[in-house]
């Protein structure tokens, strides 16, 4: 009994064009749809494994959908007098109801529900206005990657800018020396008055005492603002040479 026709559609539908140089992996790209209302179960085969990956090389196909099948041809020295004898098939068959195991799905396959269909591989090579063409398409994207470099905001310049980042960071530094200075102050403040607490009479220190202590912790406070101020106005400096 002959086989059936093959049911999967093709694209390409006779052969695999492999474009080079062949230095490195050139893929082919091969599409199989499934134009009915039940999944169709495929295999890849080529008549030179050893120069192809193949990815997927097997699987089942949905009713009504389609997969993309990469071909890679693997590196080799191209000879333009030697014509490929390689060649693909691609074979098919309807799914069972109870798909099960893979390859035992094949192997219990009956011959007259197989279908194939035979590509054969091209190759080719650039032809010289091709690389011409191709040399004119990097320098225009090249062109183009230095004008969209060259017309980048000043912002994203000004922030990776090391002069501008010194000149902050030497800000932050007299900040932070100026923030020291009046903590030291405030310290010595503390300690003078607890000098006087200590001269002063018992009898008047508790009259006097509490008055004088608090104006100098209302003058200790207000060097802790000043120095929180300060701080602010650092993170502030900080933040807006960023932002610019």
């Amino acid at each position: 009994m002959a086989r059936q026709e093959q049911i999967l559609l093709l694209d390409p539908p006779h052969e695999l064009k492999f474009r080079g140089p062949f230095t490195d992996v050139v893929t082919a790209n091969l599409k199989l749809a499934n134009p009915t209302d039940r999944n169709v179960c495929f295999k890849v085969k080529t008549t030179a494994p050893r120069r192809y990956c193949v990815r997927p090389n097997s699987g089942v196909i949905d009713a009504g959908t389609s997969i993309n099948v990469s071909v890679m041809l693997q590196p080799f020295d191209y000879d333009p007098n030697e014509k490929s004898k390689h060649k693909f098939m691609v074979q098919s068959m309807m799914a069972p109801p109870d798909m099960g195991d893979m390859e035992g799905v094949w192997k219990e396959a009956k011959p007259e529900e197989l279908m194939d269909s035979k590509l054969r591989c091209m190759f080719e090579m650039p032809s010289d206005s091709d690389k011409t063409h191709e040399g004119d398409s990097n320098k225009i994207l090249s062109s183009s990657l230095l004008k969209s470099e060259s017309s980048l905001p000043k912002s994203a310049s000004a922030s990776l800018d090391d002069g501008e980042v010194k000149k902050i960071m030497d800000e932050c530094k007299r900040l932070q020396l100026e923030v020291q200075r009046l903590r030291e102050e405030n310290r010595q403040f503390r300690d003078d008055d607890g000098l006087r607490r200590r001269k002063t009479v018992a009898s008047s220190a508790s009259m006097s005492a509490p008055g004088s202590g608090t104006a100098l912790r209302e003058e200790g406070l207000t060097t802790r603002v000043l120095a929180f101020c300060v701080l602010f106005f650092v993170i502030g400096v900080i933040i807006g040479k960023l932002a610019l």
